[in-house]
């Protein structure tokens, strides 16, 4: 599914580099190491990539594809013995400022009914693995969004209730929580977020899908999840395309936020995935930096 490119934004836009460094230590030698990765992000409406370049050690041939969500992945072999690997992508994008027309926020869900439009969101109104229709999620969503009436409001309703009743903290979920026990216990990460989101969105028809990149949080520093990968959901609204929506932060993504990658939840958008034969003990070690150009 290729992002239709509706707008022409306005602007200088934002220039921002970013370095993503993921180090697994193990205990003792592992051999057969097979890796897919998502680091590097393809261009986008609002988003061209400047430069990515992708760095293994051990050093070893990479082979690049593209899978069923257009996102760019990298596929790795390591045979020989080794006791650590280090996955290292240097990025540069030039962003461009959102910039939305009055008619694409005033879209409503029944532009969905298009045929043309329909084809491009199916997928992103159905559960997924991480996403399920859960009544009591329903039954949130339609109070929060009770006489609201186009998807971009909606959307933002939804955004700001989940950043208002859910507390950011670190250590209480995992990569395998699923969003209906983080509803329950309002607390968790931006992944955590931005499931809740998608579900309540998809479980009153809006096409939601899970959007994973990189935030720029600028000298004020003062936003939450820059400290690691980041994610955020993206609505699609007719005459606009997929636009997103963070609810870690309570704002659209805009030029600050840097996308690598999409999909229907967080199993399609893994920045690094595989497997290996050797010891269970292992440790990662993840650094990223973004800055402004």
């Amino acid at each position: 599914m290729i992002d239709p490119v509706a707008i022409v934004a306005k602007g200088p836009g934002t220039r921002l580099a970013v370095t993503h460094r993921t180090t697994f230590l193990y205990a003792t030698p592992v051999t057969q190491s097979q890796n897919a990765v998502r680091l590097e992000p393809r261009t986008y409406p609002y988003q061209k990539t400047i430069s990515a370049f992708i760095k293994v050690l051990p050093a070893t041939r990479l082979r690049r594809f593209t899978d069923l969500f257009q996102n760019i992945t990298h596929h790795f072999e390591l045979p020989a013995p080794h006791d650590r690997l280090e996955i290292e992508s240097l990025l540069k994008v030039h962003n461009l400022p959102l910039d939305l027309p009055a008619e694409v926020l005033a879209a409503d869900l029944g532009e969905y009914n298009d045929i043309s439009i329909r084809e491009q969101v199916w997928t992103f109104l159905q559960e997924s693995r991480w996403v399920s229709y859960h009544p009591e999620v329903w039954r949130q969503a339609v109070d929060v969004t009770d006489g609201v009436a186009s998807i971009h409001a909606k959307t933002t309703a939804i955004m700001r209730w989940i950043h208002d009743e859910f507390t950011y903290e670190s250590g209480v979920t995992s990569v395998n929580t699923h969003p209906e026990e983080v509803f329950a216990i309002r607390r968790g990460v931006c992944q955590d977020f931005t499931h809740v989101m998608i579900a309540m969105c998809r479980s009153i028809g809006i096409a939601a899908r899970y959007a994973s990149g990189y935030l720029y949080n600028g000298p004020r520093d003062h936003l939450l999840g820059s400290q690691a990968s980041h994610a955020w959901c993206e609505a699609f609204l007719p005459g606009g395309g997929w636009i997103g929506y963070d609810p870690t932060n309570a704002t659209m993504a805009d030029d600050r936020y840097v996308k690598v990658a999409v999909g229907r939840d967080y199993d399609d958008v893994a920045p690094v995935v595989g497997s290996y034969v050797g010891s269970s003990q292992v440790r990662m070690e993840v650094a990223v930096s973004v800055e402004k150009l």
